[in-house]
């Protein structure tokens, strides 16, 4: 479950080279194209550029090498050529790259053109309470600080926390152990150690918590319609705190805070 030093050295390459991947996303007009144009962009950056593997692309079954998920989308949305981002929209793009075999995890809800001031909200606060669930990331605190963390921001700004999906551990393989749940109890749960590395990924509903998955068997939206977001990083555990391996160059300053 935990990582050796030159284990860490590698995904902390992979982790680097997904922040680029958001960094070209960062730069390109998302308004008028569809998800599967952004899609095919990012596999030729991951393989052409970055001489890496786009990680979900095969992924039990899956055909992609991204989700994007829209709107009241919550996860696991499939790029498709109808689906073009219009003016108003949320996006979440969820990436997955992998380097000399080991894997890196992150996603970014994106604003489309003018967006409504409450789906800025919730998209601000969903990244805050990632935020808040890796400040809790340490040496001997456990995975309920993090979760309590999480569901504590978003309860206190009125959205809820979706609960059918959680963060995982993760390495040479995708989904390795812990599980890493977005709610709990202060001091419950795997005590975390050096050298541990999983995702965090919230997603936070304007409306109730609970979502339903569409006929294609991947697209997870929210019963009642209400929009969602989602934010994720992966991150190890430091001897002093926690490293993002993820981390964005427009996130340097958020991470620095105390």
């Amino acid at each position: 479950m935990t990582k050796q030093p030159e284990e860490l050295l590698l995904l902390a390459e992979s982790g680097r080279l997904l922040a680029s991947v958001f960094a070209l996303l960062d730069r390109t007009p998302l308004e008028g194209r569809s998800t599967l144009e952004i899609n095919d962009m990012v596999e030729r950056f991951i393989v052409d550029d970055l001489q890496a593997r786009p990680a979900s692309k095969g992924q039990y079954g899956y055909g992609f090498v991204l989700n994007s998920s829209i709107n009241e989308v919550v996860c696991h949305g499939i790029p498709s050529q109808s689906d073009v981002l219009k003016n108003g929209d949320i996006i979440n793009l969820d990436i997955t790259l992998e380097k000399n075999g080991y894997i890196a995890d992150s996603s970014k809800t994106y604003l489309v053109g003018e967006v409504h001031p409450a789906a800025r909200r919730l998209v601000e606060i969903t990244q805050e309470a990632l935020w808040q669930g890796i400040r809790a990331v340490r040496p001997g605190a456990t995975l309920g600080d993090i979760g309590w963390a999480i569901e504590r921001h978003a309860k206190r700004n009125g959205y809820s926390v979706v609960r059918d999906f959680c963060g995982h551990g993760i390495g040479r393989e995708m989904h390795e152990k812990p599980e890493v749940l977005h709610y709990g109890k202060p001091g419950t749960g795997l005590t975390l150690r050096e050298g541990m590395v999983f995702t965090i990924e919230p997603m936070l509903n304007r409306g109730r918590r609970s979502v339903r998955t569409e006929d294609d068997g991947w697209t997870v939206v929210t019963r009642d319609g209400s929009l969602s977001a989602q934010f994720e990083h992966t991150v190890a555990v430091t001897a002093s705190g926690v490293s993002v391996l993820t981390l964005r160059p427009d996130e340097m300053q958020r991470s620095a805070l105390p």
